[in-house]
């Protein structure tokens, strides 16, 4: 079965993100979606390898994909190449199958890829680190601070990719930013990146901050690491669970107190002026959703991602 063709694999037969082509039928695209549908590194409750059909099929709902904010609509500019298909029982067999693919889409696209649980991120940040030959600046929205040495024992997963990254040297962690972290965990770990000279707001520190002025503060400070620095290439990685379960209870490990949605949209529409190079968006689990809410303000914050950029783009960025 070296196809790894499974059932869950999203076919763009019906349309991708934002209805958009294949990749095939729109080579140039300069925005190319793909899915990566693994979840087994899910320490609690599974069915993110679900999560790309699910932000597809809600991103269907976005009418002619114009964006309030931005005034403009990034369709014309995306492809969608599906569900990458991968070994789905390993996570060695995984990250080894996946490098070379993401090598090969990288240097050619400005790639968005919808998870899957945050252990992809890894393997992403590995090709991103050989292609641009530095490391990168991260923005990193979550509950979880991703730092931790051991995955419950196992060298590596969703709990260590930014611990691994870091160590790595894939990113630089005095130009990494956390954002909504507020999960439990032993003082040396959850303050692994400020220890290391990088930026974490807290759910806590971010509590009551909801429009462009009042969270000024904290996307003046990032931005003025990464200007400083030489304005180096930017990766996000965005976790759903960053978001309070009210408003994206369809995740693997909820935890309760985080963002609402309209403070990540308003950090991702200030940042959008930022040298992005591309993100994922994790950890979104249909079986535990209601409503639909999670998968439509994923679906949403992935349109928002890529019109900010669609912008930049317009501007000469």
């Amino acid at each position: 079965m070296s196809d790894h063709l499974f059932a869950y694999l999203t076919s763009t037969t019906h349309g991708g993100f934002l209805n958009a082509p294949s990749l095939e039928a729109r080579p140039g695209a300069r925005f190319v979606v793909a899915g990566i549908p693994w979840d087994g590194s899910t320490t609690n409750r599974p069915g993110a390898r679900f999560g790309p059909y699910q932000i597809r099929r809600a991103s269907h709902m976005l009418c002619d994909a114009g964006h309030p904010v931005f005034d403009l609509s990034p369709s014309e500019l995306i492809a969608d190449l599906g569900d990458l298909p991968l070994p789905n029982t390993s996570i060695e067999r995984m990250r080894e199958a996946l490098m070379p693919l993401a090598r090969e889409l990288v240097c050619r696209h400005h790639m968005v890829w919808l998870g899957g649980d945050h252990s992809i991120t890894l393997p992403l940040l590995r090709a991103y680190r050989d292609e641009v030959g530095r490391p990168l600046a991260l923005v990193h929205f979550d509950a979880h601070c991703d730092t931790w040495p051991d995955h419950a024992g196992e060298p590596t997963g969703h709990g260590t990719w930014v611990y691994e990254a870091v160590e790595e040297g894939l990113v630089d962690p005095t130009l990494t930013v956390q954002v909504g972290i507020r999960s439990a965990g032993a003082p040396d770990v959850r303050r692994y990146i400020a220890n290391k000279g990088g930026l974490i707001h807290t759910a806590h520190a971010l509590r009551g901050l909801d429009n462009a002025t009042e969270l000024k503060g904290v996307m003046d400070g990032f931005r003025a690491r990464v200007a400083a620095a030489g304005a180096p290439p930017v990766y996000l990685s965005f976790d759903i669970d960053s978001l309070d379960p009210a408003y994206a209870p369809g995740t693997g490990t909820p935890e309760p107190a985080g963002l609402s949605t309209g403070q990540a949209l308003t950090l991702l529409e200030g940042w959008s002026d930022l040298p992005f190079i591309g993100m994922d968006l994790c950890e979104v689990s249909p079986p535990f959703d209601h409503a639909e809410l999670t998968s439509n303000a994923a679906s949403t914050l992935v349109w928002t991602y890529i019109s900010g950029q669609a912008a930049r783009l317009a501007r000469g960025g």
